[in-house]
């Protein structure tokens, strides 16, 4: 068997002298990420290499190379621009590719401080992604419906992080039930982003610039990408971003399932070995309990 690729400056500086000689002479660095799909280096002060650490990622960079360049010009925030296609070769045996940098922080790093034009500001970038022309567009990997992502993972998270007295098990399974009997996506599959966590948005001076990594760029239920909802936003600024987004009452309670299902099955695979995602995870499904919670005291539906 074949030892695993190491993911490291000296990969990089040979990819690109190979692939990209123009650029052979600038220096490589790696950029901290929480990220579990793709690895990323900054070359030079005006360039980024990004490159898939697993076989599940590996098709990402042909996407975003094909789709970026048609969906970006319509977006209200900037994102990824894609510079130079990198090819298998040098030691790497997926494709990978060079973008224009970004200057900023992940939200990880440099959390929001404007809640409110955050809210607002991802709101519209939804609206307008899902408002391009769909047609031809892949699947995305979270497209289809909460209660198929992950199949089967949902009871175990619910049972341990129950059983450690991380999340009220009871709690969680009575709102993941009422997940399960909602109404499913019925309308045409419209573009998503289909990532919109913390460390796939970028700040400045505590507001959001812009948004990266469409590994799970794809068209399908645009429910998963209510998620910043809980991942980033607060009950005081959640219905700024709902207002912006302009969706149904159908779509906004499937976000939540997302929310909770993503946060809790996140929290359970990743406390140990990747601590900084974990704690978003906790935060996403609290939040989407939170509100589940203050619905049923003031009388609301469950279904908001």
């Amino acid at each position: 068997m074949a030892s695993p690729v190491t993911l490291d400056t000296a990969l990089v500086s040979r990819l690109i002298a190979a692939q990209f000689p123009e650029w052979a002479e600038l220096p490589v660095r790696e950029v901290d990420s929480a990220g579990t799909d793709n690895a990323m280096f900054r070359l030079g002060n005006e360039f980024a290499v990004r490159l898939p650490k697993a076989a599940w990622s590996t098709g990402q960079a042909e996407k975003e190379q094909r789709w970026l360049p048609l969906l970006a010009p319509h977006l209200p925030l900037p994102v990824p621009v894609p510079l130079g296609r990198g090819v298998p070769g040098e030691g790497f045996d997926r494709p990978w590719s060079v973008y224009g940098w970004l200057d900023g922080a992940d939200a990880f790093t440099d959390p929001i401080t404007d809640l409110a034009d955050a809210a607002v500001q991802l709101g519209r970038f939804g609206a307008a992604l899902r408002a391009l022309d769909a047609s031809g567009g892949p699947a995305s990997f979270r497209g289809g419906p909460v209660t198929e992502w992950e199949e089967g993972a949902m009871a175990g998270a619910i049972r341990d992080l129950g059983a450690d007295g991380t999340v009220d098990a009871e709690l969680a399974a009575r709102e993941w039930e009422s997940v399960l009997a909602l109404p499913q996506w019925d309308g045409d599959p419209v573009w998503i982003h289909g990532d919109l966590l913390p460390g796939n948005v970028l700040t400045r001076d505590g507001r959001l610039s812009a948004v990266i990594d469409f590994g799970g760029l794809g068209v399908g239920d645009p429910a998963c990408d209510m998620m910043p909802g809980w991942s980033l936003l607060t009950a005081e600024t959640r219905p700024l971003f709902r207002e912006a987004a302009g969706v149904d009452d159908a779509t906004w309670a499937r976000g939540r399932g997302w929310a909770l299902c993503w946060g809790l099955v996140t929290e359970h695979y990743y406390r140990v070995t990747n601590p900084v995602l974990a704690a978003v995870a906790h935060r996403t499904w609290s939040e989407a309990l939170a509100e589940s919670r203050a619905g049923r005291a003031d009388g609301r539906t469950r279904r908001p």
